[in-house]
């Protein structure tokens, strides 16, 4: 067997061990692309260590490291808190907040995850008493936080961005976050009318919220260098990453934050997760094992039908698997090749595809998402029910997203 035959046999084992295991795949996978590079395709380690993503690590390190320390000394709870309240416990005006309170963290960059973290157990608690169903307020928080999730201030965003730049479709990194956006936004819109969002805006109910505590000097602190990075990356072009590292070191010497607890808030399993994965993507280019993959996929896709089926490849892998970690970093780089071999379409649309299809199935239970809203149920409520019925939503939106791309892609790609 050939090193390009094992490496396409290595990217498709991590996939499946994203799915039924607990180790780490990112450490898999460096595993698996060091042994088949060099004992099957007679590379040299120094070679293997070439492929290493560092450029990509130190910006995935830089982000989360900056929005670390945010979390870490309290500054992304407090405005959590500060919106909730601006509801005054409305609960006909919740859902759509949650929503658009967190796509608005998600987007300045602390991403998805994080922004769940952050906002979960406070909205579900407030939803709760305000009599809000909780499936429909972990749909309306884990769609908000997905909306803002791939923006070019996010760790995820830095991962797709940096993907689409490697395979020619550099400059795209807004389309990207507004297809997203749109995708999600129909997306909890349908979910609010469906499962009691005008019920709660005619009744009118409300919900007690505690006053939110002053912001203390290192919140203040903590937002300015925020807002100061914001602005160099975007009036300046300043490099994400390295930026986010000098707002760190000025929020650590200024003594706004802690670097033991901004250390701790890095997500390093993500990290290792992705980086290792693009290891082995690279010695899958090398070995020709990435002709194989789009061979692969080009079978059961055509130029008419790419979108949607590529959608509905990765959403049905993402319900299972990690969509940054494994899915991103893994059908990314196979778009030029992919469009090749099918005899036509838009790389940018397939691209697109790809990001929407995988993320749009991110609300599931099997998801980090899905998981941490069903954590965050008040006690007294059932969880089954709410694992239950997320689970179908997000098989559901590996439909959805496959149609929404098959149909409206175009549209955002600028092809249509």
């Amino acid at each position: 067997m050939t090193a390009a035959e094992l490496s396409l046999l290595a990217i498709l084992a991590v996939i499946a061990a994203s799915f039924t295991s607990r180790l780490n795949v990112g450490i898999l996978a460096i595993a698996l692309a060091g042994s088949i590079a060099i004992y099957a395709g007679g590379w040299k380690a120094d070679r293997v260590l070439g492929v290493f993503p560092s450029s990509l690590f130190l910006t995935l390190l830089g982000v989360t490291l900056l929005f670390g320390a945010a979390q870490a000394n309290g500054t992304m709870a407090a405005l959590t808190q500060r919106a909730l309240a601006a509801t005054a416990g409305r609960a006909g005006w919740l859902p759509p907040l949650l929503f658009a309170l967190a796509c608005l963290v998600s987007t300045l960059g602390p991403g998805a995850i994080a922004t769940i973290a952050l906002l979960a157990p406070l909205a579900m608690a407030a939803s709760v008493r305000a009599g809000v169903p909780p499936f429909l307020a972990a749909l309306m928080i884990g769609n908000g936080a997905n909306a803002g999730n791939l923006s070019p201030f996010s760790a995820v965003g830095v991962v797709v961005n940096t993907a689409m730049a490697k395979v020619g479709l550099a400059g795209a990194e807004w389309r990207v976050w507004l297809v997203n956006f749109v995708a999600h936004l129909l997306a909890a819109a349908v979910a609010w009318l469906l499962f009691g969002g005008p019920r709660l805006l005619r009744d009118g109910t409300r919900a007690t919220l505690e006053a939110p505590a002053p912001l203390a000097r290192r919140h203040v602190a903590t937002l300015a260098v925020g807002a100061a990075w914001v602005a160099a990356v975007v009036l300046l072009k300043v490099n994400l990453g390295l930026a986010a590292f000098a707002g760190t070191a000025l929020l650590v010497l200024g003594g706004a934050a802690e670097d033991a607890a901004t250390l701790k808030a890095v997500p390093w399993s993500v990290l290792v997760m992705v980086c290792g994965v693009s290891v082995l993507i690279g010695v899958l280019e090398g070995t020709g094992g990435m002709t194989l993959f789009t061979d692969l996929l080009a079978r059961i896709a055509t130029p008419g039908s790419v979108n949607g089926v590529i959608a509905f490849i990765t959403g049905t892998i993402s319900t299972y698997s990690s969509t940054s970690g494994v899915v991103y970093p893994t059908f990314l780089p196979t778009v030029p090749g992919l469009v090749a071999r099918i005899g036509g379409g838009d790389p940018l649309e397939v691209a697109l595809s790809i990001t929407v299809g995988a993320a749009l199935v991110d609300v599931s239970p099997l998801s980090t998402l899905g998981a941490m809203c069903i954590a965050a149920l008040p006690a007294g409520h059932d969880p089954a029910k709410l694992f239950r019925q997320l689970l179908l939503w997000g098989l559901a939106m590996t439909v959805v997203g496959a149609l929404f791309c098959q149909l409206l892609i175009g549209l955002f790609a600028g092809t249509r």
